[in-house]
């Protein structure tokens, strides 16, 4: 199969679909891999080490569309991307279509095959291509959500971990998946009193099993939320429905409950998001503030972390990509039910249940 890996053009991106080792065990079994001139230099991989394992470098993103049966990357396809896509054409990406209506429409009417990485799901129900950029962004909430507490950029100057006669700071995380729980392991790391909170008190009972004693699980409602954000300094949003449109745990009433100066991350941004006053920002520009609430919604945390986030990507994904490669996407994915799970949009019709109801729209039952 001729394979595509594209240079990601979404703002500040600087991971790349595949490294070169994942390329190299494609090219040892005879597929083509075309890569874009200088895709993975933000990542620290070179033409030069793409060249060497057998890929074709090709000096524009439109030759490499043109060329290729399938396309690896990592973000979903922007605006200028869409007319670049092929009826037939495996896409094979994040996209969260849940949240974005023109990025449906686009894919509907390019009657490609769309496999999203984000509901590619195990048998144990959990989302092995999801995980890794999952881990790396509820790390990188503390991590962010710690900087922009200081003063300096309109935080409550608030040091987390405190320090010998000084209480730590609060850290509020809604949701104890992957995300909610990398991130109280950071967050319990610092030496911050974190309290997670969710309505699956199996996944509660695993939290307070593993992590340290000051991190307090509470069952999630209304009422708790609303008594937890007046104390709590940081507020990380990392509730995930697989699929679907993020719910709103907290309303733009909220707001003025909380104090001056309080940072919100969500990192349940690119599924629309859980907090009512979320938009999409960009690590250009990061923050935002509604009364007096300093907001962090960047859309690919792990962007910034691009070394780390797509060795960890590739890790996972490789395993897929020579299964669509070897057989093609029909047959892999009768063989490979994860894999089946993971298709979103067929030829124009729209196959993920979570998809067409958050968009009304007429499912295509396989």
């Amino acid at each position: 199969m001729k394979i595509g890996i594209p240079k990601e053009i979404k703002n500040n991106e600087n991971r790349v679909g595949m490294i070169p080792a994942g390329v190299f065990e494609l090219t040892k079994r005879n597929h083509v891999v075309y890569i874009q001139s200088n895709a993975g230099e933000g990542s620290g991989f070179f033409d030069e080490d793409y060249s060497k394992v057998g890929a074709i470098i090709l000096d524009t993103i439109e030759e490499v569309y043109n060329q290729s049966e399938m396309i690896v990357k990592v973000k979903e396809p922007i605006a200028s991307e869409y007319p670049l896509i092929k009826e037939n054409q495996i896409v094979f990406t994040y996209f969260h279509f849940a949240s974005s209506a023109p990025l449906t429409k686009a894919m509907v009417a390019s009657n490609s095959i769309c496999i999203a990485y984000e509901t590619v799901e195990d048998e144990e129900g959990t989302l092995p291509l999801l995980t890794p950029m999952s881990e790396v962004a509820g790390r990188m909430a503390i991590q962010q959500g710690a900087k922009y507490l200081e003063k300096p950029i309109k935080g409550r100057g608030i040091l987390l971990g405190g320090v010998p006669g000084v209480a730590p700071g609060k850290v509020l995380i809604l949701g104890a998946g992957v995300v909610g729980v990398q991130a109280a392991k950071m967050a319990a790391g610092l030496g911050a009193h974190v309290t997670i909170m969710d309505v699956n008190m199996k996944q509660l009972r695993y939290v307070n099993d593993v992590l340290p004693n000051h991190v307090v699980t509470e069952f999630s409602n209304e009422y708790s939320i609303r008594k937890h954000i007046k104390s709590h300094d940081l507020i990380i949003g990392g509730v995930l429905l697989k699929g679907a449109k993020a719910p709103k745990l907290i309303t733009k009433d909220m707001l003025k409950e909380m104090r001056p100066g309080t940072v919100v991350v969500d990192v349940a941004v690119d599924q629309g998001g859980c907090f009512e006053t979320t938009k999409a920002t960009t690590h250009e520009d990061p923050t935002y503030i509604i009364d007096d609430v300093v907001h962090y919604c960047v859309a690919n945390m792990p962007g910034a972390v691009p070394y780390t986030s797509t060795m960890a990507l590739t890790n996972v994904t490789l395993p897929y990509v020579i299964k669509l490669a070897d057989l093609g996407w029909r047959e892999a994915c009768a063989k490979d039910t994860s894999l089946e799970k993971g298709l979103n949009i067929i030829n124009g019709k729209i196959v993920y249940k979570e998809i067409n109801e958050a968009f009304n729209l007429e499912a295509f039952v396989l």
